[in-house]
């Protein structure tokens, strides 16, 4: 079973940027990393009018878009609920690690992304899941606080609490 930890925080703290900045630093680790990120908006892969988008919008359930440098699948609802989490990890290709940047009410282990100055109330009071805060200001929360700008605190944090190499 392939390890998942989650990145999790409200909109706008840095959850991305911080994915974004570790991801290097764990290929560094010789660590193959998937990532899913939750969205609770609608999404465009490709421009409305191109092909792939026109048989999406014909009736197919799932499109591929295939080139000689990525692929992609495409995979319309049409009504049925959002997959759990466990099923859209087995989807994905073999990896030493998934990170997960939402799907907060996954029993996943995560850190928080916290930003007091943003004004936005936190996730840690609530969330029994969570490992530790990356914060930019002190706090004294019960919880381990990691800096946010140091991703390659963030890193060995997690590779920590997983056992990862």
């Amino acid at each position: 079973m392939t390890p998942v930890f989650g990145i999790a925080g409200r909109s706008g703290s840095g959850k991305t940027t911080l994915i974004e900045s570790m991801l290097p630093l764990l290929a560094a680790r010789g660590l193959r990393v998937n990532v899913i990120k939750h969205s609770h908006h609608d999404f465009q892969m490709e421009p409305p009018g191109k092909d792939s988008a026109r048989f999406r919008r014909a009736g197919a359930q799932e499109v591929m878009v295939s080139s000689p440098f990525r692929y992609a699948i495409v995979h319309e609802l049409r009504e049925a609920p959002e997959p759990p989490l466990d099923e859209q990890l087995a989807r994905l290709s073999p990896a030493d690690l998934v990170l997960v940047e939402g799907f907060k009410q996954a029993p996943i282990p995560r850190i928080e992304v916290y930003r007091p100055a943003a004004g936005k109330p936190p996730l840690h009071a609530e969330d029994c899941n969570l490992l530790a805060v990356a914060t930019d200001a002190p706090l004294d929360i019960g919880l381990p606080c990691l800096p946010l700008n140091e991703p390659e605190t963030v890193v060995a944090f997690i590779c920590r609490a997983l056992a990862l190499g």
